[in-house]
């Protein structure tokens, strides 16, 4: 009979060993023969034992639930989720999650968002992806999808009719889009969904400011191939002398917690190598489990004193972890609007290879404690997403404003400009924006 995996990065033998003993068992048989009944009664005793709001009032559905009135673990979940504060816990399918943490990506490769005149436009797209290879960007108008107006569509946020136009996430399924280009001109371009790895890093380059030489690093996901990435930016950064860093993380919603801890660190620098980056506090029954995070030694150190980070409600957990992780060591200033509020994570369990199961299990704080950002982090600039323009165009107005608070210290007056949040849609799948513990 085989153990409920407790994955978590660098654990003593002992520790590992205490861990498992006090999970509850869970027959784990051939894939082929593990039923979704399996895998709910397998949740069941995760929630029962490590879920972080288990004797919450409102959670008392966790220790009353009947499981055998719940088909699967999706349906059980939903019935045991700390509804109050809960927006995160998720399980997914085995051969799912393990892809997509490793990068792969089926689909377009593209967010659409509409711009605050009504227009359809790309807001991001990988360069992988097949349409990058056609030459779009972001900042291109989407007049047609399938000879219809997508505009309407993302604007009513009718999901249902956005999948009816664009077709299920699997490869072979192609598409006619109509986009316009920056210069006005009209393309039309035939595109077959694919399965590609994406890039985590959309761009990394240097602004050469009144201020100094300042870093732009426009970082997307913390998954598999994020370590590689970032490590080429950061040597970049390096070589070239940064003095501050423009971290743009709007389209960011977490990840690998352990990906989040080097991002830091090679901002940090090596200096404060036994500062704590994040603390993690478990549920009462696994105090034991509590641990802090340090920053660790990275080949490109750069102890900036002053970060910019551009935001977005898609800014979330992985992503908000760093920034407030950063708060005790260096000037952490936030353009754009309020992030996701999820000062929260996850382990993963992987059960009969099936699933993969990530119910809340911990809550993040930085070395001074401070956390608990469930209303989300404030910016220091309330301003949209400016989809009209690349990522490194200097009228983009995040870009823009994070460069006019490095340069004078402040920022800007207030204007007249109305704020209003503008619908986006992502092919990225949904539970990404968690912060979560997997084993390397």
């Amino acid at each position: 009979m085989k153990k409920l995996l407790f994955l978590i990065l660098i654990l003593s033998a002992l520790f590992v060993s205490c861990r498992k003993d006090k999970i509850a068992p869970v027959v784990t048989p051939a894939d082929s023969t593990f039923t979704p009944a399996m895998g709910r009664d397998s949740l069941y005793y995760i929630m029962k034992d490590w879920y972080f709001w288990y004797n919450m009032p409102e959670a008392e559905a966790v220790t009353a639930v009947t499981k055998e009135n719940y088909k699967d673990p999706y349906e059980l979940l939903q019935a045991m989720r700390y509804k109050t504060l809960d927006r995160w816990s998720f399980v997914e399918d085995y051969n799912k999650f393990i892809a997509e943490m490793q990068g792969t990506f089926v689909g377009h490769g593209f967010r659409i968002g509409v711009d605050e005149s009504g227009n359809a436009r790309i807001a991001m797209i990988y360069n992988k992806s097949p349409l990058y290879a056609s030459g779009v960007r972001r900042g291109w108008i989407v007049k047609k999808i399938n000879g219809l107006d997508p505009a309407p569509i993302l604007i009513s946020q009718d999901s249902a009719a956005y999948s009816n136009m664009i077709g299920p996430s699997e490869a072979n399924v192609t598409n006619i889009f109509v986009f316009q280009r920056p210069d006005s001109t009209e393309v039309t371009i035939s595109s077959t969904k694919s399965s590609f790895t994406i890039n985590t890093v959309l761009l990394y380059d240097t602004l050469h400011l009144t201020s100094g030489v300042t870093g732009q690093l426009v970082f997307e996901s913390f998954v598999d191939p994020a370590p590689d990435e970032l490590a080429k930016a950061f040597a970049f950064f390096k070589a070239n002398n940064i003095k501050d860093l423009i971290l743009d993380l709007r389209y960011n919603s977490g990840g690998d917690l352990f990906i989040a801890q080097t991002l830091a660190s090679y901002i940090a620098g090596n200096s404060p190598i036994s500062t704590i980056f994040a603390k993690l506090t478990n549920n009462d029954k696994h105090q034991d489990a509590n641990r802090p995070i340090p920053f660790v030694t990275t080949p490109y150190p750069l102890a900036l004193p002053r970060i910019v980070v551009i935001t977005s409600r898609s800014t979330a957990s992985a992503s908000e972890d760093v920034m407030n992780g950063l708060k005790p060591l260096a000037e952490v200033v936030s353009i754009g609007d309020t992030t996701n509020g999820k000062p929260t994570g996850m382990y993963v369990w992987y059960v009969g290879k099936k699933y993969a199961m990530l119910p809340i299990t911990f809550k993040v704080v930085n070395s001074q404690d401070q956390g608990e950002f469930f209303d989300g982090i404030f910016p220091a600039k309330v301003l949209p997403d400016d989809i009209t323009r690349d990522f490194n165009d200097r009228d983009e107005l995040c870009l823009k404003e994070a460069i006019h608070y490095l340069e004078t210290g402040s920022v800007s007056a207030k204007s007249f400009r109305a704020f209003k949040r503008y619908p986006q849609f992502s092919e990225k799948p949904a539970w990404m924006n968690n912060a979560f513990i997997l084993k390397r």
